[in-house]
This record gives C-alpha cells, structure tokens and sequence, in this order.
C-alpha cells in the first residue's frame, strides 16, 4: 500500500513539473520574440522610415551619394526618379529615388 501511495505522490510531482516547464518555455519564447522585435525589427523599421523621409525631402542643388557609390549634385527631381550631375564634366544621370543611399557626400564617417 505504501508503494501504490508514493507511486501517485511521484506521478503527482511529475505532472508538476512538467506544467511548470510548459510556463517557463512560454516565457522564454516571449521573451525571445520581444528581444528579436527590439534589437532588429524595430530599429530595420526605423531606417526604413528615415530612408525614405530622406528620399521623399531631396531637392535641386542636394549632393547625394547613390547605392553604387556615384556622387553628384541633383539637377532635377521627378515623381519616381531624379536626375543627377557627376564632376566638372557635368554628365547627367538619372536614378530612381529608391537608389539614393544618403544625403551628402559619402565620408569615411558615413561608411562605418
């Protein structure tokens, strides 16, 4: 009678524990979930809408350095694109808005 007793005390603290690692795996996935949204979800959002503030405020007389390295001074905006001039030479390009990289001439500073 004594082994049939702590059998179902055993079984009892089994089922315990075993609720009690469901609850703490739960937390754990939520804490990791919150954690991956604060440190690369949110602040990739965050560059995503300063980009485009960016590309949507860019102006004749801006110099500006595209996704491919190219630096030159905006001669024209459009819609979707915008027109660029490269050196003294004064070649023109155009280049959708999307390809724009920064606002200002790339620096060492800006690249790091």
């Amino acid at each position: 009678m004594t082994i049939d007793l702590l059998r179902a005390v055993l079984s009892a603290e089994a089922a315990t524990d075993n609720s009690g690692s469901w609850i703490s795996m739960g937390v754990s996935l939520v804490v990791l979930i919150a954690v991956f949204y604060f440190m690369l979800i949110r602040p990739e959002n965050k560059r995503k809408k300063e980009a485009a503030k960016m590309r949507s405020e860019l102006a004749v007389g801006d110099v500006i350095t595209t996704i491919g390295g190219i630096v030159g001074t905006i001669c024209a905006v459009k819609e979707e694109t915008i027109v660029i001039e490269t050196g003294a030479d004064r070649v023109r390009m155009e280049f959708t808005k999307w390809a724009i990289s920064n606002k200002g001439a790339q620096t060492s500073e800006n690249a790091k």
